[in-house]
């Protein structure tokens, strides 16, 4: 069948001035079409976009746009980061389990939603691939929607089939997903793996993400048995262990056999796996990271990282000091999810120290650092010398099981503060 299709710039002329306009994220983000909207700019005032993290160049942020275009973060990407530091741009901190309700609860009504899809199918159906996340509830609940269709993108069994009348103006786009590509684990990260995958249980049902811990926990888990997947995101690590059998799913609640995901990001491999794979369901966030679905899966263990941690538990996960950084995204809905789980087993996992060594166990966080687990939904705290529970103890006992794996060169000053603030041992 032939479709309608026309130019982005075309396309993009749907959008006015005052309007609220979704941009699909992550792997998905449709750049050609914001790109056509940059042009645009001159003629334009006060759209604000709103998103999850998204990849490639981000032109509505440029210096110069300011009347035009105004960008909101649910999760900061490093193309945000210098323009919400100078207020070019916005910064919204939000569990991703919420995240659909700000559009299926109209509290931030959309206009148009920018989405980039696979072709249809011979029933007409579209799937918005790599990530269904929030953009599902984004085309479901906007008065327009613009959609890239794009060979590239994986047809994804799930939440994301959209059937081809449902958009206002579609536009054909042949170009490959932004990529990233799986690079090997530095030392530090294989021996935090290593001590993280002691953790995981046979039959567990993990949550894992993307980057050099992720991949080096799940290497370590190649002996183990039975294993499941639900996360609000996963990469090329999982491959492995689903061709190996390894990951069958058999004793999950949910989605019994099945990987479940809102979003991945990868390389080729990871979407050709995804392309028309039965075993992937990718769902909408609200789904995937309600803490009461998480918790009905057994030994759930989530894998979720930091940028510091202070002595008595609290976990930064979203700014560095000040700087806003990354997001809040889903880390608190799998620390509760696990915890809740019969034998579920929350984990933060970071080095011990920054690339400039300083220590990232600290005895207070940074001033304007961002809480984002509690002290009193922390359990693991995983480095690179051991792994702590914290589950139980009591401010001075976490103080003294953190400085137990935290880099030996900051022992003795987190002895000292530990001292000065608690007033001796446990």
């Amino acid at each position: 069948m032939t479709y309608p299709y026309i130019s982005a710039q075309e396309a993009v002329k749907m959008i006015r001035s005052n309007d609220r306009v979704f941009v699909h994220g992550a792997a998905a983000t449709p750049t050609l079409l914001l790109e056509a909207l940059a042009e645009r700019a001159a003629e334009l005032r006060n759209v604000q976009t709103i998103h999850l993290h998204l990849e490639g160049p981000m032109p509505l942020a440029n210096p110069g746009f300011e009347e035009s275009f105004h960008p909101n973060a649910l999760f900061i990407g490093a193309n945000l980061r210098t323009a919400i530091a100078e207020g070019r741009a916005s910064y919204m901190p939000i569990f991703l389990s919420e995240a659909p309700l700000l559009f299926r609860n109209n509290i931030w009504p959309l206009d148009v939603a920018l989405v980039q899809v696979s072709p249809p199918d011979r029933h007409g159906f579209c799937s918005l691939g790599v990530s269904v996340d929030v953009a599902r509830a984004a085309v479901d609940t906007a008065r327009k929607t613009i959609a890239l269709v794009n060979p590239h993108m994986p047809r994804t069994h799930g939440d994301g089939q959209i059937h081809i009348s449902r958009f206002s103006a579609l536009c054909f786009h042949e170009t490959p997903l932004f990529t990233h590509d799986p690079q090997q684990p530095t030392e530090t990260e294989m021996a935090i793996g290593r001590h993280v995958a002691g953790l995981v249980e046979d039959g567990a049902t993990l949550q894992v993400g993307i980057g050099g811990i992720p991949n080096a926990t799940l290497r370590y888990l190649t002996n183990h048995k039975d294993l499941g997947l639900h996360t609000e995101m996963f990469s090329d690590g999982i491959i492995d262990l689903v061709e190996k059998g390894v990951m069958t799913g058999i004793h999950k609640k949910k989605y019994r056999g099945k990987i479940v995901s809102s979003f991945a990001i990868g390389s080729q491999r990871l979407y050709d796996f995804m392309d028309d794979n039965p075993t992937v369901a990718m769902l909408e966030a609200s789904y995937t990271n309600d803490t009461s679905v998480i918790r009905t899966n057994p030994k759930v263990t989530a894998i979720n990282s930091a940028i510091e941690i202070d002595l008595t538990g609290q976990v930064c996960a979203d700014s560095i000091g000040m700087r806003l950084y990354s997001g809040v995204g889903g880390q608190m809905d799998f620390i509760r999810g696990a915890s809740l789980s019969q034998g579920g087993k929350p984990i933060i996992a970071l080095p011990s120290v920054t690339s400039r060594g300083e220590s990232k166990i600290v005895p207070t966080l940074k001033e304007g650092a961002g809480v984002v687990t509690t002290r009193a939904h922390v359990h693991y705290i995983a480095t690179e010398y051991g792994v702590a529970n914290l589950y139980g103890k009591t401010i001075k006992q976490r103080a003294q099981a953190l400085i137990a794996i935290a880099h030996p060169s900051h022992q003795e000053m987190l002895e000292r503060m530990a001292f000065e603030r608690f007033g001796g041992r446990a």
